[in-house]
């Protein structure tokens, strides 16, 4: 079967009869089962995944196939899928089966996309490798030795891997857009409101986002396209209408835009080498095509990352205060009393970096400690989104490297939490203040690691988004002419 790298190439064959979507999907679970080494998968959902392929096929015949008639398309294990099991990779949920989907997937089903799998992920989303799950670390798919980012590593490495043409993640601190850049593909983050969280399981309510990973960015959009939208499910969504995405990244344009790229990003003294020379080279040969590109200086970068895991980890606190042992979820064999229940299943069913995290939220939001903390961060956030958006209001996006470096090796920072939490020093500005951004796979070392080059624009400016980045993948990207 062709490595098939968009859904356009996937129907072309599906519609002329050259394959059928229980070929496709046998194809694909046949790669899973190939590659298990790689620990990409917690599940396959083999069963339902080759039922809906037949029915797929069915429509197609009958010409009344969905926009994503072909897809095949993995979940994060933190989504819900009815009567699949769900676990957020934590034993904690071990065996636990939804009884509801996620509206993402509602949403994904209706247009007939194939949903394969579950994908590894860092424990209830907390994690920048992957090495965080209590189902094992995820390797990366294409240097073994490396991690594939978190925490939608799995999710990553399974577009990266080709078993599965695109997947779901989500995003709180720049947990798709980080994977994306270490996995070599696109990792989009719609502003917060765009994509319903309803049946994502909650790691910081006021942060997370779903989106999805791709080869192409009409993919992308198509992808954004089914699933954003109101939903009576989800109170913090926007109720404005969804533009038709899937056809706008169709439309050529010459329209030279207004850049910006600041300072403390792209001059950071982590910066590697390698992804700051393609970073400048990018940004000096969009000036000489004429767009406008300018540097701004930003003075909170160093507030950005603590500001960000008081906040988390706060509402992580506040979320999984119910997983408890009495209300659902792992309960201790070792508990005697009501106390103990609590106490051994919390401890035993979590691991050390929920912990971790659990027991900052609890102390930042804690008497005395609130104000200090909880409170101060709070404003810190209202600043970068005022000041950001303030740049955004001058220019159409912001432009610079989606993570520090590429792939690091693994086991080489699960034990300084510190390094590991600043791997998200580029990512967390768009979370924080609820705007959207892209990771573009256009950069590449001279070992062939890849990394992503990151677009911010602001609220609801997905559209905009999404065309000039099309624009960027056809002059920039390093994969030209893949089917």
């Amino acid at each position: 079967m062709k490595d098939y790298r968009s859904l356009q190439a996937v129907q072309a064959d599906l519609f002329s009869g050259e394959i059928s979507c229980v070929q496709l999907t046998n194809e694909y679970l046949k790669r899973i089962r190939e590659h298990e080494q790689l620990n990409i998968f917690l599940e396959t959902f083999e069963e339902s995944a080759l039922k809906k392929a037949k029915e797929v096929d069915e429509k197609i015949a009958n010409k009344q196939a969905g926009k994503l008639a072909g897809m095949v398309i993995s979940i994060k294990d933190n989504i819900c899928y009815k009567g699949h099991k769900v676990s957020a990779s934590s034993k904690i949920l071990e065996g636990f089966e939804s009884l509801y989907s996620a509206t993402v997937v509602e949403r994904l089903l209706a247009e007939d996309a194939i949903i394969i799998g579950r994908t590894n992920c860092d424990e209830f989303a907390m994690g920048s490798s992957n090495e965080n799950s209590a189902y094992g670390a995820v390797k990366h798919p294409n240097i073994e030795n490396k991690v594939p980012g978190g925490s939608s590593g799995g999710a990553a490495a399974s577009v990266a891997a080709g078993m599965c043409l695109a997947s779901l993640g989500s995003d709180t601190g720049g947990s798709i857009r980080q994977p994306a850049s270490f996995c070599g593909n696109i990792g989009l983050k719609p502003t917060y409101g765009r994509i319903s969280r309803h049946g994502l399981i909650a790691y910081a309510s006021s942060f997370d986002q779903i989106g999805p990973f791709t080869n192409c960015i009409e993919d992308s959009a198509i992808l954004l396209e089914v699933m954003a939208g109101k939903d009576e499910y989800d109170s913090t969504l926007s109720a404005r209408e969804v533009p038709a995405y899937s056809q706008k990244v169709k439309e050529s344009t010459s329209d030279k835009k207004r850049i910006a790229y600041l300072d403390c990003y792209v001059e950071h003294e982590g910066l590697n080498e390698e992804v700051k020379n393609r970073t400048v080279e990018i940004i000096k040969s969009l000036e000489a095509e004429g767009h406008t590109v300018e540097k701004i200086s930003f003075d909170l970068l160093d507030q950005l990352v603590p500001a960000y895991y008081v906040l988390t980890t706060a509402e992580a606190s506040s979320n999984l205060a119910r997983y408890d042992g009495v209300h659902f979820g792992y309960r201790s064999p070792n508990a005697t009393d009501l106390l103990s229940t609590y106490v051994k299943s919390r401890s035993e069913g979590f691991g050390p970096e929920v912990k971790r995290r659990i027991m900052l939220g609890t102390y930042v939001l804690s008497a005395g400690y609130y104000d200090a903390y909880y409170s101060k961060a709070q404003k810190v956030r209202r600043i970068v989104k005022e000041q950001t958006r303030k740049v955004l209001a001058d220019y159409d996006f912001i432009i610079s490297p989606t993570t520090p470096h590429p792939a690091f090796d693994l086991n080489s920072q699960v034990d300084d939490p510190i390094k590991m939490y600043l791997e998200d020093i580029f990512t967390v500005q768009a979370n924080i203040a609820g705007l959207p951004a892209i990771s573009l796979p256009l950069g590449e070392t001279k070992e062939k690691h890849p990394f992503g080059i990151q677009l911010m624009a602001d609220v609801f400016q997905e559209e905009k988004l999404l065309s000039f980045s099309k624009q960027l993948m056809n002059k920039y990207s390093l994969k030209k002419g893949e089917a």
